[in-house]
């Protein structure tokens, strides 16, 4: 890839290790580091992650497997629906497949609506651990805290416009002089960051409890909803069917192995989030408090660990910084396919796409902004009665729920029949590189029939919740 193709045109990723530190630090997000540890402390720890792992390998690198792959076949243009439609139409299958594509870049386009402010609070709490806010808070002076955040709609509206301002200007900045090098800086901070807090978490924590809790089979625990709920943080954690993966694989070198890389994506992406688990839930169950706290464990549980643990306002610090860096590496990723499809669609110049994706974002996210404060009570669907408890979803839900129970599901599902069952097999077998062997028969019957099964059922699941 040439300097002149840094600012933004079609290249090849600068070497393997950057394109591998640029798909983990999409995957590796808030969803690793903060939904993960909350989630398995509501579904029975050590049986949610057995139940993660399974499909993590299963259905994630499969698919993740796929979508690089339907990327590169297509080193043209980054737009998943241009590549969708390129290799649908060699393959003889309706141009149509293309609208897959399309709805990939849907799903990540309603997640930063609200990514970049959740975002936002990451840098407040950051702010708010370098000046020592939390020392010796207690349980309702931390709660006061977080909802001073949420229903503060000025704070709200500076942190999320400065997420989405520093995204933008790295992407504007092209491939090779943009997300190369926020990646290269980024990741290694994010590593360094969280293998202190393991430090830091088993010297002060306890250990043998959050390994007990984590690590110690209870089969007692599976059923059937830790079972949806492993399966939508598959998909949510390592950003499956969100049009990232198949532009990241769009500048990917043909010498480059896509079924190694895959395994090595998930596996990181699930290092990454034991590792938070062994961060935060040591020092959770050190003091007291129980693992179960939901969507507060990391701004309402933990600010009141910090503050009376020895080197607590550092090791805060440190954390919410983690959770920034996490944060940021997945907007930043997050937005490389709305401004492919937007140069796509519109003809405009790189820069000229970056800005309006940028102008789009920032407009539409004032709804989730607004949506914890003046806008508290507005529940979008309220008219549809039918809907059950969706009528009664804010902004922030019900944006939630469309990506993670509607949208990510279905083109993942979609994604899985096109391959499976439309696209060439010698095409998508040379892409892959797993010859016609046993592994590539393995991996075409999980195309084909397992994971549409699996990813049925979170749809599904989705459509009734």
């Amino acid at each position: 890839m040439t300097e002149a193709t840094s600012g933004g045109g079609q290249g090849h990723w600068s070497s393997r290790i950057t394109f591998l530190m640029a798909s983990v630090g999409f995957a590796v997000g808030l969803g690793n580091i903060w939904r993960f540890p909350y989630v398995a402390g509501e579904h029975g720890g050590s049986a949610f992650v057995l139940i993660y792992l399974l499909f993590a390998l299963a259905i994630g690198v499969p698919l993740v497997m796929a979508e690089w792959a339907i990327g590169r076949s297509s080193p043209g243009t980054a737009s998943p629906t241009s590549s969708m439609r390129s290799l649908a139409q060699r393959s003889g299958a309706a141009r149509a497949w293309g609208g897959v594509g399309t709805l990939a870049v849907c799903a990540a386009f309603v997640l930063m609506l609200f990514y970049t402010s959740i975002t936002g609070w990451t840098m407040d709490y950051f702010a708010r651990a370098l000046t020592g806010a939390f020392h010796e808070i207690d349980a309702q002076g931390s709660h006061a805290m977080f909802q001073g955040l949420l229903d503060s709609p000025v704070r709200m509206f500076l942190w999320h416009s400065l997420a989405v301002a520093l995204t933008v200007y790295v992407n504007s900045l092209g491939l090779r002089s943009g997300i190369e090098r926020a990646v290269n800086l980024l990741m290694p901070a994010l590593f360094a960051s969280i293998l202190l807090m393991v430090g830091y978490a088993a010297l002060i924590g306890d250990w043998g409890a959050a390994a007990r809790f984590l690590l110690a089979p209870n089969f007692a625990a599976l059923d059937g909803k830790t079972a949806l709920m492993a399966l939508g943080q598959a998909f949510f954690s390592i950003g499956i069917a969100m049009a990232v993966t198949i532009s990241y694989g769009s500048y990917l070198k043909r010498s480059v192995s896509i079924p190694r890389n895959a395994f090595i994506l998930v596996g990181a992406d699930t290092l990454v989030a034991l590792l938070a688990g062994f961060a935060v839930f040591p020092l959770v169950f050190a003091h007291g408090m129980a693992p179960d706290s939901g969507e507060g464990l990391v701004f309402q549980t933990l600010p009141i660990v910090f503050g009376d643990f020895p080197g607590g306002q550092l090791f805060a610090a440190i954390f919410f910084f983690l959770l920034i860096v996490a944060a940021m590496t997945s907007c930043i990723s997050g937005f490389v396919p709305i401004i492919a499809w937007i140069k796509d669609r519109f003809g405009l110049r790189h820069v000229q796409a970056s800005l309006l994706a940028g102008a789009v974002v920032w407009l539409l996210g004032l709804g989730t902004v607004l949506s914890f404060n003046l806008l508290k009570d507005f529940h979008p669907l309220a008219f549809f009665g039918i809907l059950g408890s969706v009528a009664k979803y804010s902004i922030f839900e019900l944006l939630d729920h469309l990506v993670s129970g509607l949208l990510l599901p279905l083109g993942a599902l979609c994604t899985a029949i096109f391959i499976g069952w439309f696209a060439s097999g010698d095409l998508v077998r040379e892409e892959i590189g797993l010859g016609s062997g046993r592994a590539y028969q393995a991996w075409r019957l999980l195309i084909r029939y397992v994971i549409p099964v699996a990813v049925a059922a979170i749809f599904i699941n989705g459509l009734v919740a």
